[in-house]
């Protein structure tokens, strides 16, 4: 139904910043919740930030809050997300995904990434130190 992809990972220097594109395609029509995730090696994949259908409404995981901005250009069929202040532990590879569920489970103790479908194919963000 949609298809994400993501763009915009690469090498950066530990404190640079980087911002990551996940563009939609296919049934793009209708505004949807999206997020970002992340995956380093050997670690789950976890949250790193949440937007809503209009861009109103934002969520930052505390390990990000404060460096990265989640923001949306739905004329685009686009979201972003601006990163700054880039640790070593920001390293990971970075997903997009539509949100179906409500941002309650983003928040909550189980596993948010069950709220998330059409998942992007990832982009990689390597942090030199």
């Amino acid at each position: 139904q949609v298809q994400l992809v993501e763009s915009g990972g690469g090498l950066v220097q530990a404190g640079g910043s980087l911002r990551l594109s996940c563009a939609a395609s296919g049934r793009t029509s209708s505004s949807y919740a999206m997020g970002w995730f992340r995956q380093a090696p050997g670690k789950e994949r976890e949250v790193v930030a949440d937007i809503n259908w209009s861009g109103g409404s934002t969520y930052y995981a505390d390990s990000v809050k404060g460096r990265c901005t989640i923001s949306r250009d739905n004329a685009k069929n686009t979201v972003y997300l601006q990163m700054t202040s880039q640790m070593h532990k920001d390293t990971a590879v970075y997903y997009c995904a539509v949100r179906r569920g409500p941002r309650s489970i983003v928040t909550s103790t189980s596993d948010p990434a069950t709220a998330y479908d059409n998942w992007g194919q990832g982009t990689q963000v390597t942090v030199s130190s």
